[in-house]
């Protein structure tokens, strides 16, 4: 049975797992075994250019279960948040790979005073200027460029919230990644993943030149930037025939 992931058009997991073969459920490092890492990344933009700047376009064609996303994270941000010792502050957030801004809208403002966007595709970020209304004005900046790329300024987050963008880098762009992130945290800040998981190993999709990492894999990754996993849940409520989709929160 074919797998869907959010965020692409199409995926068949069978067929690209016999043409690649192996390699790449092993392989500790991405960039080693893409062809061309440059193709690698200037092969997903173009895809993304392709991409209607709609919500159904974000999601793949399953803009429907924006409402079920949206309040599964808003369950699972709400567990962190909030006044106390040792609760993560809600002065500024960052939405990466942030598109038009669908989490922008309706997660991360009505929690957060401020927050900045970062998106490979400009076009997305032009139509979330517009897509977020009135909104628009607490939003500060729009980073126009691959993650593998961005430097978060250091201590200005409370939240960074990585969503369905971190099957676009390497492994090892990843990590790095991670770790600029961990230096962009405010006190008690806090960094989130959400996205699908493979049911073993690592799935390339050649559609939109991205790639799927199983539960342990992603897992492993943030430990090799150094930083713990704190919580750590699954989103319920999804269509069966698209991957499974976690989410874990780390510092």
């Amino acid at each position: 049975m074919s797998k869907h992931r959010l965020g692409s058009r199409d995926r068949t997991e069978e067929l690209v797992c016999q043409e690649l073969g192996h390699q790449f459920i092993s392989t500790d490092v991405m960039g080693d075994v893409v062809e061309g890492e440059t193709n690698f990344y200037s092969s997903a933009e173009g895809y993304w250019r392709e991409v209607p700047p709609t919500v159904d376009g974000m999601l793949g064609g399953y803009g429907s279960l924006s409402s079920i996303d949206i309040n599964g994270s808003k369950a699972f941000l709400q567990k962190f948040i909030g006044q106390g010792e040792g609760k993560t502050g809600t002065t500024c957030a960052l939405d990466c790979g942030a598109g038009i801004g669908r989490i922008t809208k309706r997660l991360l403002l009505p929690l957060f005073s401020t927050v900045d966007l970062v998106d490979v595709t400009h076009e997305f970020l032009d139509k979330a200027k517009t897509y977020l209304g009135e909104d628009s004005k607490r939003v500060e900046n729009y980073f126009c460029t691959g993650l593998q790329d961005f430097v978060p300024e250091n201590g200005r987050y409370d939240v960074i919230w990585i969503q369905w963008v971190i099957g676009h880098l390497t492994d090892k762009h990843l990590v790095e990644f991670l770790q600029r992130c961990q230096s962009g945290l405010r006190p008690n800040g806090l960094i989130v993943i959400k996205d699908n998981v493979s049911y073993e190993g690592v799935v390339p999709d050649e559609v939109d030149s991205s790639v799927c990492r199983d539960l342990g894999i992603v897992r492993s990754l943030v430990a090799k930037a150094g930083l713990r996993i704190v919580q750590e849940e699954q989103q319920m409520n999804f269509p069966k025939e698209i991957y499974q989709v976690h989410t874990l929160a780390f510092r």
